[in-house]
């Protein structure tokens, strides 16, 4: 009973904090994904496999974590969905046993942590959305020059 209490005003506090798209600006949507390569820090599927990016919190703000840049990652639709609820660990394993190319889940992890650490390149994004107009024109190039 007193988890699902606990549950019910996490989310509730959460649907309060919500905001759609909102919750961050393009400039620094576009500056994560072009951290990331433009694409999923998990699979690898870029968008010029035709992937549809978007981002993942490695820590959920129920469990404490944030919009902050160090807890965001590119991801694919496809491994955002299916992730769910599970650790970046278990959901990194998983993804190698489902790529089935001999992907090791450890180096999947680092590589997603290595990312995560990067510099994120607001200034080049910020350029980018300049010429091309918003972060699906950009995307959908799937060039930064």
């Amino acid at each position: 009973m007193a988890t699902e209490t606990r549950t019910r005003k996490t989310l509730t506090a959460r649907q309060a904090k919500w905001q759609g798209s909102k919750w961050i600006t393009p400039v620094r949507r576009l500056a994560l994904y072009l951290r990331d390569g433009l694409a999923c820090v998990y699979c690898g599927a870029s968008v010029e496999d035709g992937a549809q990016l978007s981002l993942d919190h490695l820590k959920c703000d129920v469990d404490g974590g944030g919009n902050e840049s160090s807890n965001l990652v590119t991801c694919c639709k496809r491994c955002n969905s299916s992730r769910g609820s599970r650790s970046v660990a278990a959901f990194c394993r998983a993804v190698a046993a489902y790529l089935n190319h001999g992907a090791d889940p450890k180096a999947i992890l680092a590589h997603v942590r290595a990312c995560a650490k990067r510099v994120v390149p607001l200034g080049e994004a910020k350029e980018l959305l300049a010429r091309r107009g918003n972060v699906s024109a950009a995307v959908a190039s799937g060039k930064t020059n």
